[in-house]
């Protein structure tokens, strides 16, 4: 006995046989893995298609495959923090790689891509950027943007950064490939940039966010601007609350200031954001320096900014002031169609329509407005959702697809690391008496409600708006089968003003090419009925197979409205009254 209790304790002071003093964490270890796993979403069908007339790349991204599986293992086998740090280095180089891969076999682009080509064109040849119609951009799979005064938006709409930068590479070829180009490689570079100044545990998931699952991937592929507009706000949300700390900018800060001045210089989406991370900026550096020192900083990062911007836009303000403005704010002004995830498919899908669409823009300035504010009331606790709060206002936008949110996901990621609450314990916030006093709950609650209740309930207007026209098939002429050519309606204005309206067949979501009207009125008075004769945009419809929802839209521009109705049941009548040619 006295001998094994010599023994045992001096058992338990070695240390274990496989002990690693550099051992990483386990959530690394996932972490990295995820990040792997990630590569695979999207890789098979850019590898399809170079293998039918890219082998070099279709090689190439065999090699990935290859790199993924390993690094899957070494993920989970690695004894050391530093190799680890290796591999998730060796797990960005793949994703890279692969995104220049993906890149070489699919780079045609999109609509963005083509006006952002074609404006770098007119620059270059010194003609004017904004407010030219390039209709032979469109058509033959390129998406159009349908307004809701019965025409389509041929104009490029966003500031210059993304021309200037285009024009450059315009020898890469035709359609919308240099600009397509330009945002992956800007993607890219907003992934490395990302990727290097987090912390080293949390790298992968800079890889992950985004390069991973393909999302980002494609969006730079479709050549968005606001793609590069996303690259060049990571280096300004990283650590942002430590911008002008101790009143001192210095050439990071200055860096990052103008950072933020190019960014909304790429597309609009920045300037959504920028108030918040102003505000932000202002609350911190005020509880640190107080309020003469707090102004200073802000007012020099967006002085700088503001230079920046001014600059990259100066030879535009000069050339062409008025088109220039009323392009860089068309996407707030063009009355584009409803579109989206959000609110608006209330009135698209679920119910007929609404005569209140205006109310939709409403809400949604009314809802950035209240969030601005509730953001400074409540800094400490809103501070590390400023990257996030901003988009919540696009919800009750009429255009509010998810790429709007999609797209700016790795900021959420940077401020979620670099940006935590302990960097606002000693924020600014104000206070008046009623918020700070024995009641202050209740208080601050109420505030709260107070300052959402306009938003809300000019969205609850929009979406119990009644659809205005009431529209009855009464006929469908369908040459064969599967085509109609020719839609004839009996249409009811039952609204108090006259309206003019615009139709449209769809099946599904999104929007499809007006129908031209042959027979009826341009405007329909109040509280009449008129015959409206409807030919499709290419002279034949294709009917979608059976069962598939069929709505017949008509919007109006003065005031927005919506009026919707189903017409299958109509289609598939007269498709089944079409008797076969004999013989």
């Amino acid at each position: 006995m006295a001998e094994t209790q010599l023994v045992t304790p001096r058992r338990r002071t070695q240390p274990a046989p496989f002990a690693v003093p550099d051992s990483p964490a386990q959530w690394h270890r996932v972490l990295t893995l995820l990040a792997d796993i990630s590569l695979f979403v999207g890789t098979r069908a850019v590898w399809a298609q170079a293998a039918t007339h890219r082998l070099a790349v279709a090689a190439v991204i065999s090699v990935c495959y290859a790199s993924i599986l390993a690094c899957g293992v070494l993920a989970l086998t690695v004894r050391r923090a530093r190799s680890l740090a290796r591999l998730d280095l060796c797990v960005l180089v793949t994703a890279v790689t692969l995104t220049l891969c993906a890149w070489t076999v699919l780079h045609g682009g999109s609509d963005e891509a083509d006006l952002t080509t074609q404006a770098a064109r007119e620059l270059v040849m010194g003609r004017p950027v904004y407010g030219q119609p390039w209709p032979w951009l469109f058509g033959h799979g390129v998406a159009l943007t349908p307004t809701v005064t019965g025409g389509y938006d041929f104009t490029y709409g966003y500031p210059p950064l993304a021309p200037l930068l285009t024009a450059p590479l315009l020898w890469l070829g035709h359609g919308g490939a240099p600009a397509t180009a330009v945002s992956t490689a800007a993607l890219v570079t907003g992934t490395v940039t990302l990727w290097r100044m987090l912390p080293a545990p949390w790298r992968s998931a800079a890889t992950m966010a985004c390069l991973g699952f393909g999302f980002l991937p494609t969006y730079g592929r479709l050549g968005y601007p606001a793609i590069l507009a996303l690259a060049l706000l990571i280096p300004v949300v990283v650590r942002w609350p430590r911008i002008g700390a101790g009143g001192r900018l210095g050439a990071a800060g200055v860096a990052r200031a103008a950072c933020l001045g190019a960014a909304c210089a790429a597309q609009q989406l920045p300037w959504f954001v920028a108030p918040f991370l102003l505000a932000g900026i202002y609350a911190v550096r005020r509880g640190e320096l107080g309020a003469r020192g707090a102004a200073s900083v802000v007012l020099r990062v967006a002085g700088v900014a503001a230079t920046v911007w001014l600059l990259l836009n100066t030879y535009f303000i000069v050339s062409e002031p008025r088109p220039w403005f009323t392009g860089i704010a068309l996407p707030l002004t063009q009355g584009a169609v409803l579109h989206g995830q959000g609110l608006v498919g209330v009135s698209l899908y679920f119910t007929n329509g609404s005569d209140r669409l205006d109310w939709h823009s409403r809400a949604s300035l009314l809802l950035a407005a209240a969030l601005t504010a509730l953001f400074v009331m409540f800094v400490r606790r809103l501070g590390p959702a400023a990257t996030v709060l901003p988009w919540l206002a696009f919800y009750l936008a009429t255009r509010s697809q998810d790429g709007y949110y999609l797209m700016m996901t790795p900021l959420w990621l940077a401020a979620a690391i670099t940006a935590p609450a302990s960097e606002f314990a000693t924020a600014w916030q104000p206070r008046p008496r009623p918020l700070s006093g024995p009641h202050r709950r209740p208080a601050r609650a109420a505030a709260t409600l107070l300052l959402l209740s306009p938003a809300l309930t000019s969205a609850a207007l929009a979406v119990t708006g009644t659809p205005p026209l009431r529209m009855q098939v009464t006929s469908v002429h369908r040459p064969s089968a599967g085509t109609v050519s020719l839609l004839a309606l009996r249409v009811t204005n039952t609204s108090d003003r006259a309206l003019s309206p615009h139709f449209t067949l769809t099946a599904g979501q999104g929007m499809d090419p007006y129908w031209a009207i042959t027979r009826g009125p341009a405007t329909l008075p109040a509280h009449t009925t008129a015959r409206y004769d409807l030919v499709p945009p290419a002279g034949r419809y294709r009917v979608p197979r059976p069962g598939t929802r069929i709505r017949l839209r008509a919007f109006t521009a003065s005031p927005q409205t919506l009026s919707s109705t189903d017409v299958q049941a109509a289609v598939e009548r007269a498709g089944r009254a079409v008797r076969p040619l004999p013989g």
